[in-house]
């Protein structure tokens, strides 16, 4: 399950788990690996001091989220134009916390959770830059989308939003901003869920991802090995990362 960086935290009243994905570095790993360094920490200071004061906070569990997505990014930013490090990441995270799953999506990683009747629930949407509200976003910003084996913007890029890609970034033809779903966990009673990388999904779609890893959820990666290799198999010349995060009930989870 390689080469992005998955990432699993805790604190007493929360658990996170979440997927990188490195676009078109001249160092593998650099940004995902900086987002590995500092995001799940950041989170879990924010968290547990949110937790101790919940009831007077103005916050919320997705504010800071993104408030905390979007300091990494200025962080990242600043750091890598110095260095001239063109480094950019897809950032996925999905937060248990109670009863409920929030999930925020920056890039084309996604997350996918399997209901109690083995439905494949989308958790997040893809950043591409074909949809219809990227594409108008990013001509507002002056840029345009070519297709180049895959439509990218400004020629270069696959997906609309990341963190990171500060030459893009500067452009504003891409953004940071994260997508910020939240799910009621009485009411899906989930299995699993699985955060991958646009590999995986470049190779499965939603419900043969959900199938597959659902007759495998006795293996000891359940099942998150086997569908690396499988996505290989059929020929996805792209990085593959993949999570499988297995529910023991709703506020219990197990990571692979």
């Amino acid at each position: 399950m390689s080469p992005g960086s998955p990432e699993t935290s805790q604190n007493r009243s929360s658990e996170q788990s979440g997927a990188c994905d490195s676009k078109r570095q001249p160092r593998p790993q650099t940004a995902a690996e900086y987002v590995k360094s500092r995001l799940p920490e950041a989170l879990k200071q924010h968290l547990q001091d949110y937790e101790k004061d919940k009831e007077n906070s103005v916050l919320s569990y997705q504010t800071i989220l993104e408030q905390q997505i979007l300091s990494i990014d200025r962080e990242m930013l600043e750091k890598l134009t110095v260095s001239y490090d063109e480094a950019g990441t897809t950032c996925l995270i999905a937060l248990l916390s109670d009863k409920d799953l929030t999930v925020a999506n920056v890039g084309d990683s996604r997350g996918v959770l399997c209901d109690k009747d083995g439905n494949a629930i989308p958790l997040s949407h893809d950043h591409k830059p074909y949809q219809l509200k990227e594409r108008k976003r990013i001509k507002r910003a002056g840029g345009f989308i070519s297709f180049n084996g895959s439509w990218r913007v400004q020629g270069i890029l696959a997906m609309s939003r990341s963190l990171g890609d500060y030459p893009l970034k500067n452009l504003n033809v891409v953004i940071p901003d994260p997508d910020i779903l939240t799910f009621d966990l009485d009411k899906l009673q989930p299995e699993f869920m699985i955060l991958a990388s646009d590999g995986l999904w470049d190779a499965f779609s939603n419900e043969e991802a959900v199938r597959f890893i659902k007759e495998r959820l006795d293996e000891p990666h359940f099942g998150a090995k086997s569908i690396v290799l499988q996505s290989f198999y059929r020929g996805c010349p792209d990085n593959i990362t993949v999570m499988v995060v297995k529910f023991r009930n709703s506020s219990k989870t197990e990571e692979q």
